[in-house]
């Protein structure tokens, strides 16, 4: 037993500090899973769900009646139908622990009950000040003020809540990748912080922007994505009948002018704002 002893404390110790080190790799200085190989793949996998989502919602008309707030007149609901969807459905999402992960950010976060299952363990990459950036209602107006009209070909087939609710979908996919741009941030921070943080302390906005601007990049990203609306909407026909004559589901150079006029400038507004709160 003398000569176990030692050996059984010697083995507890080992372990202990492999558990340590464990936590220590998943902490949030580590960053465990988020390097800039790692957030450019998230961030292409996430076109492939913004083009599903324009797809989807080019399966109907405008149909403007889901947007007037007269037109719903639910009892005990002041909005549009597609207030109405977003706000319920979100909140039935928060009950299911979906605004928990810090990917994600809700359009009506003021109207948000409390989650009702346990909490997954997520990264904690982000620093505190992520939380209070919260873009969606710039999102929301160039949405159905401005991208929606290009998309939607005038009409009304009466599916009013099907509209909202692929409204809806397009809407957090879109919401998601532009909010990733705090990962980004956070990782190009982490990788070269002797460039950012004069910037940061001298609050140069203009300053950020430029370095977090790579033109070439940019213009790889609008045409991937036109490249990939071109095939993932063409019809696919069995009975000889020529694909390249057939019409598309949708016109594959908006979602190229989606990213460059709107989803790319805002995904570097929100890296400049949670770069200026970095250091706090």
């Amino acid at each position: 037993m003398m000569v176990r002893f030692p050996l059984l404390v010697l083995v507890l110790i080992i372990c202990a500090l492999r558990c340590r080190m464990a936590k220590a790799e998943s902490s949030p200085e580590s960053g465990n899973g988020y390097t800039l190989a790692s957030v450019r793949e998230a961030l292409v996998k996430q076109e492939d769900t913004i083009i599903y989502g324009l797809i989807e919602r080019a399966k109907f008309p405008s149909n403007s009646h889901a947007y007037d707030k007269d037109y719903a007149a639910i009892k005990g609901f002041c909005g549009s139908l597609v207030e109405f969807v977003v706000k319920n459905t979100e909140a039935l999402q928060a009950k299911a622990g979906r605004y928990k992960n810090p990917e994600e950010n809700p359009f009506f976060p003021e109207y948000l009950p409390p989650s009702m299952v346990p909490s997954y363990p997520f990264t904690q990459i982000l620093h505190p000040g992520a939380a209070s950036i919260n873009i969606n209602k710039s999102i929301w107006k160039m949405y159905f003020q401005e991208f929606l009209p290009l998309l939607a070909t005038s009409g009304d087939d009466g599916n009013y809540a099907q509209t909202a609710a692929t409204d809806l979908s397009l809407l957090q996919a879109i919401s998601r990748r532009i909010h990733y741009g705090k990962f980004v941030a956070e990782v190009k921070f982490r990788d070269a912080p002797q460039d950012y943080e004069p910037l940061i302390r001298a609050k140069d906005k203009e300053g950020l922007m430029k370095l977090l601007t790579f033109t070439s990049v940019e213009e790889m990203v609008r045409k991937r994505v036109e490249k990939k609306a071109a095939v993932f909407g063409q019809e696919v026909s069995l009975n000889g009948e020529e694909e390249d004559n057939q019409k598309p589901k949708f016109d594959p150079s908006l979602a190229s002018r989606l990213y460059q006029k709107w989803v790319i400038p805002f995904t570097k507004e929100v890296q400049v704002d949670y770069l200026l709160r970095r250091l706090d």
